[in-house]
């Protein structure tokens, strides 16, 4: 795995070289799209992944329609097989009133491996990262594993706390009860895929069988 943190960072050497206030129109897009020639067959005859992060800017004058775009030219937009769309929507505190993490929102703008537009939201915490008890909440919680009743959660007939953050941190508290909301969910995904198979075993015969009453 190769990561470019980030593209608005590349810097041309033109413009290393030269005096600040100077013009250099079309530098970096032209600097991408010669990068990505040759980076693109180097990186699929190694199997390498390579990521790119890049910042959103806005163009000038725009008045109907987005004015957000990224920098580095349209190039980066092309040969990429996956765009995500990253963003932090809200700020994560703790019990104090201390910030110690974002919620953050991704949505998938192109995808050549799998259908795209697809939106996740999850936590960043400042320690640890992405936050595992709170993607098994959130998942536990819109399968209907984890009851939701006002502001207070509880699982398997068990109030576990009041409020999302305090459920989260129960969680994070106790890895035991964690691991029994991950088991019910992998039972209830299991369930649904014996479900879908066997509604497509079960369409064979209809099949058959109304071939034989044509006959």
């Amino acid at each position: 795995m190769l990561v470019i943190d980030s593209v608005a960072a590349l810097v041309p050497r033109a413009e290393i070289e030269g005096q600040m206030g100077d013009s250099h129109v079309g530098l970096q897009a032209r600097l991408m799209s010669q990068a990505l020639r040759k980076i693109t067959g180097a990186a699929a005859r190694s199997r390498t992944c390579v990521i790119f992060t890049n910042q959103i800017r806005e163009k000038i004058g725009v008045m109907f329609g987005n004015p957000e775009t990224t920098t580095g030219g349209n190039a980066l937009k092309f040969y990429a097989s996956i765009r995500m769309d990253i963003r932090k929507t809200a700020v994560i505190k703790d019990p104090a009133g201390e910030a110690n993490g974002n919620r953050c929102r991704v949505k998938v703008v192109k995808n050549k491996m799998a259908p795209p537009f697809r939106i996740a939201e999850f936590d960043i915490t400042y320690s640890q990262g992405i936050s595992r008890a709170g993607s098994i909440l959130d998942v536990a919680t819109e399968m209907g594993l984890v009851e939701k009743r006002g502001s207070w959660f509880g699982f398997g007939g068990e109030q576990l706390a009041q409020g999302r953050e305090a459920t989260k941190q129960l969680l994070e508290a106790d890895p035991a009860l964690a691991d029994r909301v991950l088991d019910a969910i992998k039972g209830k995904l299991a369930e649904k895929m014996t479900v879908s198979e066997s509604s497509g075993q079960s369409a064979e015969p209809v099949a058959e069988s109304a071939t034989e009453a044509d006959e």
